[in-house]
C-alpha cells in the first residue's frame, strides 16, 4: 500500500550538480528526484518507508546566477579516519589556508517546487497510515530532523504541507508548453551497488512526471 503527500518548498538558490562537471558546479534547470527525496526525508524519516517521487512541479522560471567560492581540494581519507580510531592517535586536522581552492558554480535563483511523492512499507516491516498522520503533522508545523536543502547544504529549502483539499500552487506563464530537459539523474540505486540512474526529463506546462526508478538507465 503507498500514501501519497504533496510537499511546496522554495528558497534562494539551489544547486542540483550535473555528475558530467568534475570541477566546476553545474546546476541541472530544475530539482533532480533524488534531491527531493532528499527533502522529504530531511522532515521525516523512518527504516520502515520509502519515498517514491511520482511528480515534480516546477513553479517559478528558470533563472540561473553565477557564484564564486572558497572550497577545499581534499578531504580526510576514510582510511585515515579508521587508522586513527583503531589506535586512539593520529592527525585528523585539515588545514583550510593549505588546501583552500576558488571555484565557480552556476546555480539556480529564485526556485520554487512542488513535491508530489508517496512512500510505500518496506517488505516484511510492520507499519500502516500513521506514518503518513506523522509526516502531515511535521510537515504542517515546520518540523524537520535536518534542514531541507537544495543540492548544497548552504541553500535552505523552506516548506509547507499542501492540504488534499488545497489547490495547487500557480505556476508561471513562462512554463507553458513542453520542455525537453536532457538526462537527469533519477536516484541512486542503494540495492545494486550504489549504481547511479538516469532518465530523459521533459517538463510539460510546469511538470515533470518520473517514471519508476526501475524504468530508468544506468
Amino acid at each position: 500500500m503507498s500514501y501519497g503527500v504533496k510537499l511546496h518548498c522554495w528558497g534562494e538558490l539551489a544547486c542540483f550538480t550535473r555528475p558530467e562537471m568534475k570541477v566546476e558546479r553545474v546546476s541541472y534547470e530544475v530539482i533532480t528526484p533524488s534531491a527531493a527525496r532528499g527533502i522529504l526525508e530531511a522532515v521525516f524519516w523512518k527504516p520502515e518507508i520509502r519515498w517514491v517521487i511520482d511528480r515534480l512541479h516546477v513553479l517559478k522560471p528558470v533563472r540561473f546566477t553565477s557564484l564564486r567560492r572558497n572550497e577545499v581540494s581534499k578531504k580526510i581519507a576514510a582510511e585515515t579516519a579508521a587508522a586513527a580510531m583503531r589506535s586512539g592517535r593520529g592527525n585528523l586536522g585539515l588545514y583550510v589556508e593549505d588546501e583552500r581552492q576558488q571555484r565557480a558554480a552556476l546555480l539556480l535563483r529564485d526556485v520554487a517546487y512542488v513535491i508530489e511523492a508517496h512512500f510505500k512499507i518496506v517488505a516484511g516491516t510492520a507499519g500502516d497510515g500513521k506514518y503518513l498522520d506523522q509526516f502531515n503533522r511535521r510537515a504542517k508545523n515546520g518540523q524537520c530532523h535536518t534542514r531541507p536543502y537544495f543540492g548544497c547544504r548552504e541553500f535552505a529549502a523552506h516548506f509547507t504541507l499542501i492540504e488534499p483539499e488545497e489547490a495547487m500552487p500557480p505556476a508561471d506563464e513562462s512554463l507553458r508548453g513542453t520542455r525537453a530537459l536532457g538526462w537527469m539523474l533519477h536516484d541512486i540505486d542503494f540495492e545494486n551497488g550504489r549504481e547511479p540512474r538516469f532518465f530523459n526529463a521533459k517538463m510539460t506546462d510546469g511538470v515533470i512526471k518520473v517514471p519508476p526508478l526501475a524504468e530508468s538507465r544506468p
